[in-house]
């Protein structure tokens, strides 16, 4: 099969084609023909060298992927060869076939084709896991997400507005992403890049501040974060991507009951991210198939254009997903 393997860390020009042998799957194991798979940050992170795959993962790029499973594992039950599906994979989706952890696979939700299902699984995981599972939300409660035409950004917007009642305030970085975020939902939109966006969002959320926020950047961001916050408020960061180091005011997180919290969804096992599937078939799925939450997707390239699709995401140029057409 072909499979874009890193030659080196770097640059998209480190990408680079290759053969290698179709994967055979493991107990637990369902093997997908892949049709599509979804570009995602951090495949960037790992293409730099920034993000190595956790031990035992395939070490080719790809966390999401749709297509019509070719193969099933001892013990596994619920999936069928010649199911047309989407997964969550641990690594291998830049590749003609890829080896997931059967918990991992969903149906794809009615009306989906295959480009689409392969928008969802690593964005909806993500918003999901840290939106609802550790961000904990609540209906009615204010959210600001950074980043708010990112493919999770555009997901956790969604979910909020959708199953939460959910006050969404997002950061993006031109008029026409914050135009966007409006149009999918967001209550108010600001520009990140300003020096006082924080006082702009104290302003406009008032005094009881905000009950969530979901963040990849840290850094010198943390605690103008923490301070956006009200009494028992949760900082969700994703990533780190200013500064791994943060000087934090420790008395007041303690003072007004803040969390802050981190998260890492990938090296988790197979019954976590099980879990983390069942609730998004059962809650998001249906509201994807009745358009009520849609997935966006900025661009579909063929497999050979895979550097093309890490340069736009260099240069930060996507809204919502790009998403590879492998067969």
């Amino acid at each position: 099969m072909r499979v874009v393997e890193i030659r080196e860390p770097g640059g998209p020009e480190v990408l680079q084609f290759a053969t290698r042998p179709v994967p055979q799957p493991k107990a637990d194991e369902v093997v997908i023909a892949v049709r599509a798979a979804g570009v995602n940050r951090p495949d960037v992170q790992q293409r730099r060298g920034l993000y190595p795959p956790p031990p035992g993962a395939s070490d080719l790029l790809g966390l999401d992927v749709a297509g019509i499973v070719s193969a099933v594992g001892e013990n596994v039950k619920d999936v069928t060869v010649g199911d047309k599906v989407c997964a969550l994979a641990n690594g291998g989706g830049y590749a003609e076939f890829c080896a997931v952890p059967a918990p991992q696979v969903m149906p794809i939700p009615s009306g989906f084709d295959f480009i689409q299902a392969a928008s969802l699984p690593e964005v909806f995981f993500t918003a999901w896991n840290n939106v609802v599972w550790l961000g904990r939300l609540a209906e009615n409660e204010a959210l600001l997400i950074q980043g708010g035409t990112s493919g999770v950004g555009l997901a956790a917007t969604q979910i909020a507005r959708q199953l939460f009642k959910a006050r969404v305030l997002v950061t993006a970085s031109t008029a026409e992403k914050r135009a966007f975020c409006l149009e999918m939902g967001a209550e108010s939109a600001f520009d990140y890049r300003e020096p006082d966006w924080d006082e702009q969002i104290r302003r406009h959320i008032g005094d009881q501040g905000l009950d969530i926020v979901l963040d990849g950047q840290a850094g010198p961001y943390t605690q103008k974060q923490l301070d956006l916050l009200g009494y028992d408020g949760r900082l969700v960061l994703i990533a780190s991507h200013l500064g791994a180091t943060a000087q934090v005011n420790v008395r007041d997180l303690v003072r007004r009951r803040l969390t802050l919290t981190g998260s890492t969804l990938r090296p988790r096992d197979a019954a976590y991210k099980g879990r983390l599937a069942r609730e998004l078939v059962e809650k998001v799925w249906p509201l994807l198939s009745a358009g009520k939450i849609r997935t966006t997707i900025c661009d579909v390239l063929p497999f050979s254009r895979v550097v093309r699709a890490h340069q736009i995401m260099d240069a930060n140029e996507q809204l919502g997903k790009i998403v590879l057409q492998v067969s």
